[in-house]
C-alpha cells in the first residue's frame, strides 16, 4: 500500500549534465547537475540564482550541455562541492561547498572549441549540446521566502556533436539507446541504465516527426562571440 511521505527533495531521477560556462574574466566555469528535461531542440534547466553558472548564463547567454556517460563518474564526482563563486554564497558554506576556478583541470577533462558559442564542450563526453538561453522564469515567485532564490532558463540548442560510437549503425542522425549509457543521478547518488525492459509502441513513431525548426534554423548558428581565456592562452 502507498504510505504518505514527505522527501527533502524529489530527485526521482535524471540524467547528470556538465554544463560550461565563461566566467566574467574570461575563464571557464564547469559545473555538474541534472535538474534538466529536453523538448524537441529545447531544454529546460532548473538552478540555484546565486550560483556561477546562472550568472554566467544570465551575462553571456550562452553554456554547453555535456553529457557524460557512466565510465566518466569519477570526473563528475571530483567537481561535487565545488563552486566558482567567490565568495561562497551561504548556502552553499552550509553544504560545505568550496570555491575552485580550474575545474577542468580538477576533474581530469579536457577543454576543446565549440562550433557557436564561446565556452569549450568536454572532450570525454560523447554528448556536446551547444546552447543559448531562450527565456527564464523565476520558480516559486509567489512564496516570498523562495522567491528570487530559484530559476528555470530554457535553452535553444544550435550543435549537437555525438559520438560516432553510440550512433544506429547506418544512421548519421540517431543516437542507439542501446549503446548510449548516460549517469543518472537519483535522490544524489549515481545510476546507469540497465538493458531495455520492454519494447515500446510509442517506438514505432519516425524519430523525424518529431523533428523541431530549430533544427533548421541551429544550421544559422555559426558566430561564437569572443572566445575565452583559455582558448587564447591554449587548453589545459
Amino acid at each position: 500500500m502507498h504510505q504518505r511521505c514527505e522527501p527533502a527533495i524529489l530527485y526521482f531521477g535524471t540524467p547528470v549534465v556538465l554544463i560550461s560556462t565563461t566566467n566574467e574574466d574570461g575563464t571557464v566555469n564547469l559545473a555538474p547537475m541534472s535538474s534538466i528535461f529536453w523538448l524537441g531542440w529545447r531544454a529546460v534547466i532548473g538552478l540555484s540564482a546565486t550560483s556561477q553558472t546562472t550568472q554566467n548564463l544570465l551575462r553571456m547567454g550562452q553554456c554547453v550541455l555535456n553529457l557524460p556517460s557512466v565510465d566518466l563518474v569519477g570526473a563528475v564526482n571530483r567537481l561535487a562541492l565545488t563552486t566558482g563563486s567567490d565568495p561562497v554564497p551561504v548556502g552553499k558554506q552550509q553544504k560545505g561547498y568550496r570555491t575552485e576556478r580550474e575545474k577542468f583541470e580538477l576533474a581530469g577533462l579536457t577543454p576543446m572549441a565549440s562550433e557557436t558559442v564561446a565556452p569549450p564542450r568536454v572532450l570525454e563526453c560523447p554528448v556536446q549540446l551547444e546552447a543559448v538561453v531562450a527565456a527564464t522564469h523565476g520558480i516559486g515567485e509567489e512564496d516570498p521566502t523562495v522567491r528570487g532564490r530559484l530559476l528555470s532558463l530554457e535553452l535553444r540548442i544550435q550543435r549537437v556533436h555525438v559520438e560516432e560510437s553510440i550512433l544506429l549503425v547506418g544512421h548519421s542522425n540517431r543516437v542507439d539507446p542501446d549503446k548510449w549509457r548516460p549517469l543518472l543521478m537519483s535522490f544524489q547518488h549515481f545510476y546507469g541504465l540497465g538493458p531495455r525492459v520492454h519494447e515500446s509502441t510509442l517506438a514505432q513513431i519516425p524519430e523525424a516527426l518529431y523533428r523541431s525548426p530549430d533544427v533548421d534554423r541551429a544550421r544559422q548558428s555559426t558566430d561564437p562571440q569572443k572566445p575565452g581565456l583559455w582558448q587564447q592562452a591554449g587548453a589545459r
